[in-house]
């Protein structure tokens, strides 16, 4: 760990080896850091955290923050950030409740500026938020989808892995993996396919997630006949049964589809 005098580190935290921790950084007790982390000026680390090797945190961030919930009341909770993370200036990461006790960030996440994640959210591998995304608690986040900027999404939602959403988007309902969604009320606008493809999905995939969500959202079907269409008509597929297990077990329902302005 590089030397700091102008840091605050509590004698029992953990600080793994070739740490830097620059000037006026507070680090609390109860606190485990990885390997190669850099921790920028005035970044604050509260109790509960639980940062992986070669993150990068910049100035102003606070991690595992107590959670801004009225029902807590002081349980012992953490906030667990994955691998290779890039924390950006003044995001603000809440440890968990007594619902699932962690607030979790996987491997490889970039949170830019001005994000704000609450309790009890678990968020995937290599999940981008961009700039002001704000998360209310209890969201879930699957691998690789991304949330573009200004974006606020409701407690207890949650958005499939590859799913794009745009900036400033209002996320009320389950977002389904694959696609892309923008409009107002947040709305089905296609697939994400420029995504998929650079993530080395072949192009038979593509097409058939396609024809999945024309199925679902374009031909007119409420959302279990469409269902039953597509376990009968699409051939089998890892994506195929992602996509049917994750609208299926959206009891509150998923967004809606497109419709003509």
């Amino acid at each position: 760990m590089a030397n700091q005098p102008l840091a605050s580190i509590h004698p029992e935290a953990i600080i793994g080896n070739n740490v830097e921790i620059g000037p006026f950084v507070f680090i609390d007790k109860n606190v485990v850091i990885g390997d190669n982390c850099w921790i920028g000026p005035n970044v604050t680390i509260l109790e509960g955290a639980r940062i992986g090797k070669n993150c990068k945190i910049f100035s102003g961030a606070v991690i595992s923050g107590i959670p801004q919930d009225l029902k807590f009341h002081g349980e012992v909770t953490t906030t667990e950030i994955g691998d290779n993370c890039t924390i950006r200036e003044c995001v603000t990461i809440n440890r968990g409740t007594i619902d699932k006790q962690k607030t979790v960030i996987g491997n490889n996440c970039l949170l830019m500026a001005y994000v704000h994640v609450a309790h009890d959210c678990i968020l995937g591998d290599y999940v981008i938020l961009a700039n002001c995304v704000n998360l209310a608690g209890h969201v879930i986040i699957e691998d690789y989808a991304i949330i573009e900027g200004l974006a606020a999404v409701q407690q207890f939602v949650r958005i499939g892995a590859h799913a794009f959403i745009t900036g400033g988007s209002r996320v009320r309902k389950n977002v389904p993996p694959f696609v892309k969604a923008a409009r107002e009320p947040l709305s089905y606008v296609g697939i994400n396919s420029v995504g998929l493809r650079r993530r080395g999905f072949s192009n038979d995939i593509v097409l058939q997630i396609e024809e999945i969500y024309r199925t679902l959202y374009v031909r007119g079907y409420n959302v279990s006949n469409a269902l039953n269409i597509v376990e009968k008509e699409v051939p089998d597929s890892l994506e195929r049964n992602q996509i049917i297990d994750f609208i299926r077990s959206s009891v509150d329902g998923i967004m809606r589809g497109a419709s003509a302005d």
